[in-house]
């Protein structure tokens, strides 16, 4: 009996007594997103080319033109005109550093057409930031929503910046002889480096973590 009474105790007790309550972890996104090249395959290849005893071109200083710093519907902030300037310093610095002309600040400019492809991708709802990631005609949103805007040179990641993309792109060969084009000597007055650069995303991405795009086009 006192037995059977024990069990029956211990019954109750099991059924009055709460459910710990385990609080949800927010995740987090980091990493780098791989960077892909426009019409070339990525390769390694080094930093920055020793110096030569050829007459190289000098450093030069400018400002490049204003971009708009919009929010898309979904909230991800887009370009702005500190992103821009960071990768057009940085671009030159890695150009003259390497016996390239520099290319005329005010012909690095904004593209709303990669950033609106940016958006997309920062905006696909997959918690995995490598769900849209990739060129037009190869990447897929995760909610079926139809490709837009333009393509270009892709780099990406957590802390990437103007600056930091500049370098991704001189690292890989395929993405310096599409971007940077070393056989391209002479006057840079007719060349324009058009980038875009998103920050966060949906549903769970930091400002942070960004997505840039570049491509050469004559101007």
């Amino acid at each position: 009996m006192l037995l059977s009474r024990m069990l029956w105790s211990a019954m109750i007790l099991a059924l009055v007594t709460p459910l710990a309550v385990v609080a949800p972890v927010a995740p987090t996104v980091s990493g780098v997103l791989q960077t892909l090249s426009l019409g070339a395959a990525k390769a390694a290849a080094p930093a920055l080319i020793a110096g030569t005893s050829t007459k190289c071109p000098s450093a030069i200083r400018g400002s490049t033109p204003k971009a708009p710093g919009i929010v898309s519907p979904g909230g991800v902030t887009g370009t702005t005109s500190t992103d821009l300037q960071s990768f057009a310093t940085r671009m030159n610095q890695i150009r003259v550093a390497n016996c390239l002309p520099p290319i005329p600040f005010r012909n690095v400019r904004y593209d709303a057409c990669m950033e609106r492809r940016l958006f997309w991708m920062a905006e696909d709802p997959s918690t995995n930031p490598m769900s849209a990631w990739g060129h037009r005609g190869q990447a897929k949103r995760s909610d079926g929503a139809p490709d837009v805007g333009c393509d270009g040179n892709l780099s990406g990641g957590s802390g990437n910046t103007g600056a930091t993309a500049a370098e991704k792109w001189w690292a890989s060969t395929g993405h310096r002889a599409s971007l940077y084009r070393p056989g391209t000597k002479g006057s840079m007055e007719s060349t324009c480096i058009l980038f875009a650069m998103t920050h966060g995303g949906v549903p769970n991405e930091p400002y942070s973590f960004t997505r840039a795009a570049a491509r050469w086009v004559r101007c």
